[in-house]
């Protein structure tokens, strides 16, 4: 691989900046300065710094967000601040979110630059699980959450139901979904009558929210959970 794509991928420097700083010996292979970026490397084996710090090489990245209010699934937005806002700015130049919350929804953000790996984790046909900790304006009947189990309609005449729903009081519960239609938690209550005031999404197919990650703070996801979205994704 050439030193100036590993170090693009990296997420450390743009091809034109590793160019820039080879030539101004700021990059070392196994301690050896190197003064053009286009050599080849062996990303598994050789020891590149970049000015002084060793470079881990990843060919993709995954980040777990704990979203805050406030913030809109996107990657610029005019009138709102954006998720990737939150991030290094090296790796929000790079990633993407997987799949959105609304601006006041919280919680679990999935983000990352894998393409192929975002498309089948959305993909209906898959039926990733998405599971949210809600709370409403009124008491939800034995009725009404029945309704929610065996489905309603809500805009544009979608057929919606809850994959699973816990009931943990009148007001509050969990509520799993398999696919992810605009809004749709607010359209399936509001079908029944009532209101969401909270939601927070805690699980997003095997990840489940990091209980250290305080409100708008992210970490890159371990070994075993990205091989665990692969699983998730027939990857």
């Amino acid at each position: 691989m050439r030193l100036d794509r590993f170090l693009s991928e990296s997420g450390v420097a743009t091809r034109s900046e590793a160019s820039r700083a080879a030539r101004r010996g700021e990059i070392t292979v196994n301690g050896s300065i190197v003064r053009s970026a286009s050599v080849s490397i062996r990303e598994d084996e050789d020891r590149v710094c970049f000015r002084g710090e060793a470079v881990a090489y990843r060919k993709n990245v995954f980040v777990m967000l704990n979203k805050p209010e406030g913030y809109v699934s996107a990657t610029e937005d005019k009138n709102a601040p954006v998720v990737t806002a939150l991030l290094d700015e090296r790796d929000a130049k790079r990633v993407f979110p997987c799949g959105r919350l609304d601006k006041y929804t919280l919680g679990l953000m999935l983000l990352t630059d894998d393409g192929e790996l975002s498309h089948r984790l959305l993909s209906p046909a898959r039926h990733v699980a998405k599971k949210y900790y809600y709370r409403i304006a009124a008491p939800l009947s034995a009725d009404d959450a029945e309704r929610l189990r065996t489905g309603v309609y809500i805009e544009g005449g979608h057929f919606c139901a809850a994959h699973e729903l816990e009931l943990t009081g009148e007001r509050e519960g969990y509520i799993t979904l398999t696919e992810g239609r605009y809004h749709q938690i607010k359209q399936m209550l509001y079908a029944v009558g009532n209101e969401i005031t909270y939601l927070e999404r805690v699980t997003f197919g095997p990840l489940t929210l990091d209980a250290s990650l305080e409100r708008g703070e992210w970490r890159y996801l371990t070994d075993d959970e990205v091989a665990a979205l692969y699983s998730a994704a027939g990857l």
